[in-house]
C-alpha cells in the first residue's frame, strides 16, 4: 500500500515541500512506496516553489480511506488535519511545534518532534548519510522550506542547524541564498488575486485560549502596505470567517518581513484586549504595530491571554 505524506491544512511551503521530501525519501531510499499531498491549495510562495524546482503539484485530498496509510508531517493538530484521521492508520509524525494531543495511532508508532525552525530540517537530520542521495531538485525543495519558516534567518525560531543546512544546500546548488530568498517573498507577497476571506484563512491555525476559540492568522510579506490597504475589507471578513469556520475570533497578524515586525488588526474591543495582555500594547486606533513580532509558533501562540 503507498503511504500518503502531507502536511496541515492552508499549507505553506514547508507543508508542501516537506511531503515531497519524505515522499522521495521513503521510495527511493527506503523502498517504500509514498506519494505526497495536499490539505488544500499551496500558498502563493508554495506555489513558486512547486515550479522553481520541477515539482508537480501533489494532489489535493480532503479525506482519508479507513486504515489508509499515512505519514504527517509539520503539524500533530487534529484540528489542522483531515476530519477522519483517526480512521487512518498513522505511521510516522515528523514535526516542529508543540505537542497538541488528539491523534490516535493504531501501533507504537515513529514520531520526532524537536525545536528546530523547520519540519525539512529534521527530515534531513533523519536521513543520515542518506540525505547525500538527494537530487538537486530536493535539495532546492529543502532550502526552499528552510528559508520561508526562518524568514531568511529573521525568525527566532531559527537555530544554528537550520541555518548552516540552508548555506551548505544553497552553496551545492550554486544558488544565491538572499537573491533566491528575495523572489521567494516575493512570490508570497502579491496576494492581490486573493479574497479578503482567502487571505485570512491562507496561513492560519486554530487554537483555543481560555476558553476563547481564535483562527491565529499570519501573513508574511515584504509589501504590508498591500494588505493594510485592504484593513476595512479585511476586518468586515473576519467576523464571517469565526463564523463559518467556528471560531470565536480571527486574530490577523501582518508580519513585515524586511521591518521585523507585525501590525495586528483589532476591529473590537475582545481583539484589542488580547492585543494589551498577551503584548503589552498600546491600542489607540483599528492596528497596533508589534516590533520583533516574527514567529507565530514562538511569540504569538505562547504569549496569547484573553
Amino acid at each position: 500500500m503507498t503511504i500518503k505524506v502531507f502536511g496541515h491544512k492552508s499549507p505553506d511551503t514547508d507543508s508542501t515541500g516537506s511531503p515531497i521530501i519524505w515522499a522521495w525519501y521513503l521510495s527511493e531510499v527506503r523502498g517504500t512506496p509514498a506519494t505526497p499531498a495536499l490539505l488544500g491549495e499551496p500558498n502563493t510562495e508554495a506555489a513558486f516553489v512547486i515550479e522553481k524546482w520541477g515539482f508537480e503539484k501533489p494532489e489535493i485530498i480532503s479525506g482519508l480511506a479507513a486504515g489508509e496509510k499515512v505519514v504527517i508531517v509539520d503539524t500533530n493538530n487534529p484540528a489542522e488535519l483531515p476530519e477522519n484521521i483517526n480512521d487512518a492508520d498513522i505511521v510516522q509524525i515528523i514535526d516542529h511545534h508543540k505537542l497538541t494531543g488528539g491523534l490516535e495511532t493504531k501501533a507504537p508508532i515513529d514520531i520526532t518532534i524537536k525545536p528546530l525552525a523547520c519540519t525539512a530540517t529534521i527530515m534531513h537530520n533523519l536521513m543520515g548519510p542518506n540525505a547525500d542521495k538527494m537530487p538537486d531538485r530536493i535539495k532546492g525543495a529543502m532550502l526552499s522550506c528552510i528559508l520561508s519558516d526562518t524568514l531568511e534567518f529573521r525568525s527566532p525560531t531559527t537555530t544554528d542547524q537550520d541555518r548552516e543546512l540552508a548555506e551548505t544546500l544553497a552553496k551545492e546548488l550554486g544558488i544565491d541564498l538572499s537573491a533566491y530568498a528575495s523572489e521567494m517573498f516575493e512570490a508570497k507577497s502579491d496576494v492581490s488575486a486573493f479574497s479578503d476571506a482567502e487571505l485570512i484563512r491562507m496561513d492560519s491555525k486554530e487554537y483555543e485560549v481560555g476558553g476563547t476559540k481564535f483562527r491565529v492568522s499570519v501573513l508574511e510579506t515584504t509589501a504590508p502596505q498591500m494588505v493594510l490597504d485592504r484593513k476595512d475589507s479585511l476586518m468586515a471578513s473576519m467576523s464571517d470567517v469565526a463564523s463559518e469556520d467556528g471560531v470565536d475570533e480571527v486574530l490577523l497578524f501582518v508580519v513585515d518581513i524586511l521591518n521585523e515586525e507585525a501590525t495586528l488588526l483589532v476591529p473590537n474591543d475582545l481583539i484589542k484586549g488580547v492585543a494589551e495582555k498577551s503584548f503589552g500594547a498600546s491600542v489607540p486606533g483599528d492596528t497596533v504595530v508589534l516590533p520583533g513580532i516574527m514567529s507565530r509558533k514562538k511569540q504569538i501562540i505562547p504569549n496569547l491571554a484573553v
